[in-house]
């Protein structure tokens, strides 16, 4: 009996200090949930959980603080978003939740390409244009001849995301921006797509990032759309040129190389912190930023030091900066990364954005 009662109370010692070690609840994009969440160099610390959802319902989960979209409960007190804030999610906030939660922020993670896997029989150097892209994943064209002007009658297979996901809404940015008859942007592929009703038959929706490229294997005429920590991002048989360019490191990198800091008269606007990209001038061209969302205040200080540290981690040098390579992703420069770090951990520049500045948070302001 002793040692039974003796095995039951450390077991619920250990339930306690596994609940309080988890202590920083969040989730969101997939894209790049390999990076946060890997057991081997994921850069989130260890008492950081990590739903992966897709971005629609990670932002939806943090503005709310709906933490069952988690599956989980208690305060959600962070999101991990490829689909940027609309102007319609800041302003629902503001009147619904800042008074009592405070300002949010949302700044950039890591840039990131979204690639096109294909498997398509005796192609291992597929080269497509943007307009043949809009063609493929509007429906326009339906067989890999038809899309490249040959004899193949093979139907061409689409596996799209069909939740709603930023790595859908960076897509179709790129597409609307060359084929506005054909696209519209938004983080539901289904949605931007204008040609409406119903899809066809042989195409494939899946959930999560991890999904596409085993579904695009699957099948031979298929072609997708995907993180770059999925593939090999200097391989042409394993994703297409667009427009004659792969998305490799450099490439990726050249595309963003217009993306400005914001001024310090909009640094308290969370829109103005991360850049938008259509049809970059030089360089891979559907590119953009994978971000996190943050409150600024907590009423738990021990959660508000534990979000200013990991800012500090990822942000204040270059500590995550092997991870983020590995995983096909690019660190942001070094005047980003003293942006958000003197912005939202030192309040160098004296805004008083900075996580639970006292002249912001208080005990009746913050996320509970």
């Amino acid at each position: 009996m002793f040692k039974r009662t003796l095995l039951a109370a450390s077991l619920g010692l250990a339930a306690l200090a596994s609940a309080q070690a988890m202590a920083v609840t969040g989730g969101g994009a997939s894209l790049p949930a390999d990076l946060y969440k890997s057991t081997v160099d994921g850069i989130l610390p260890s008492n950081f959980s990590y739903a992966v959802t897709g971005s629609g319902t990670g932002k939806s989960a943090f503005l709310t603080n709906n933490s069952a979209l988690f599956s989980t409960t208690g305060t959600v007190h962070f999101a991990g978003s490829d689909s940027i804030l609309s102007g319609t999610e800041l302003t629902n906030y503001n009147n619904n939740f800042s008074a009592s939660y405070g300002p949010l922020i949302q700044v950039p993670s890591v840039a990131t390409s979204v690639t096109i896997p294909y498997k398509k029989a005796g192609n291992t150097t597929l080269n497509l244009t943007s307009q043949q892209l809009c063609d493929a994943f509007s429906g326009a064209k339906t067989t890999w001849g038809a899309l490249l002007n040959t004899t193949d009658s093979t139907p061409i297979r689409i596996v799209y995301r069909n939740v709603s996901s930023g790595t859908s809404e960076l897509l179709t940015r790129h597409l609307n921006s060359v084929c506005s008859s054909q696209f519209g942007v938004s983080s539901t592929f289904t949605s931007a797509r204008l040609a409406g009703g119903t899809l066809p038959s042989n195409w494939v929706g899946v959930a999560e990032t991890a999904d596409v490229v085993g579904q695009v294997n699957a099948v031979d005429g298929s072609i997708g759309y995907v993180s770059p920590d999925m593939v090999n991002i200097d391989s042409n048989a394993e994703v297409a040129q667009v427009n004659g360019k792969l998305p490799t490191r450099a490439l990726v990198t050249q595309a963003l190389a217009s993306s400005a800091v914001p001024a310090d008269a909009v640094k308290n606007n969370p829109a103005q912190w991360v850049p938008v990209f259509t049809n970059p001038a030089a360089g891979y061209p559907i590119v953009g930023y994978t971000n996190f969302i943050f409150g600024q205040c907590y009423k738990d200080a021990n959660v508000a030091a534990d979000v200013r540290a990991f800012i500090t981690k990822h942000w204040g040098g270059n500590t995550t900066a092997t991870a983020v390579r590995d995983h096909g992703f690019i660190a942001l420069t070094s005047g980003w990364k003293t942006a958000v770090h003197d912005t939202f951990v030192s309040n160098t520049s004296g805004l008083n954005l900075d996580i639970n500045n006292a002249n912001v948070c208080n005990a009746s302001v913050g996320r509970p």
